[in-house]
């Protein structure tokens, strides 16, 4: 994957790098098993930056995902003790919304020195803006802190059977994909325009 991605010139290889999605043991994460994660995670972010300035963005998951990593806390400590530089966190608003006390907090937890990467996903997994992320205060923190990366629209439409079946996204929130991503990024852009037209 990183070869891939130097190969295309892609800045950011964001995800859930650093596990099995859908792996549970039943129980949190043993010591054990950071030590491996983040020896294997050295290696790797050590060789994409032999590469290239390929930034690694280990995605935070809420816990009927993994058992791993779950809070922004979780994924900060994590890059920090991959200590390479290229390793970053990566915020998903629908899992934040799962597992996190605060937007703003979670957002502070990382700060321009290890937030990498965003997907601006609805607690639905539909269109954003139309559930209950509080897309105002997730914008302001980010605008705090200083990110200026990527922000991604993540969400599902019924022709994306696999992914579906991977993330029991069932319901119809629109009748494209298309449709999703442009009314998605329409209020997005609404929403950041009503706080005073501040660009993020």
């Amino acid at each position: 994957m990183i070869d891939i991605s130097v190969e295309i010139d892609s800045k950011v290889l964001a995800g859930v790098i650093y596990a099995a999605i859908g792996y549970l043991t039943g129980k949190p994460r043993t010591k054990e098993e950071w030590k491996w994660s983040v020896e294997c995670m050295k290696e790797a972010s050590l060789y994409a930056k032999s590469k290239s300035n390929l930034v690694l963005a280990a995605e935070t998951l809420n816990r009927f995902e993994t058992h791993f990593l779950n809070t922004a806390e979780d994924v900060a400590k994590y890059c920090k003790d991959v200590g390479t530089g290229n390793m970053k966190v990566h915020l998903d608003s629908y899992h934040m919304i799962n597992e996190e006390t605060s937007f703003t907090k979670a957002v502070e937890a990382c700060g321009k020195k290890y937030l990498g990467y965003v997907h601006t996903c609805e607690n639905t997994r539909g269109i954003p803006g139309t559930g209950l992320v509080p897309w105002k205060e997730f914008f302001r923190a980010l605008k705090k802190v200083g990110y200026e990366g990527i922000l991604t629209i993540e969400a599902f439409d019924p022709s994306f059977e696999v992914m579906n079946r991977l993330t029991a996204s069932w319901r119809t929130y629109a009748r494209t994909g298309e449709e999703l991503a442009v009314q998605g990024l329409k209020n997005l852009k609404e929403i950041e325009k009503s706080l005073q037209g501040n660009k993020i």
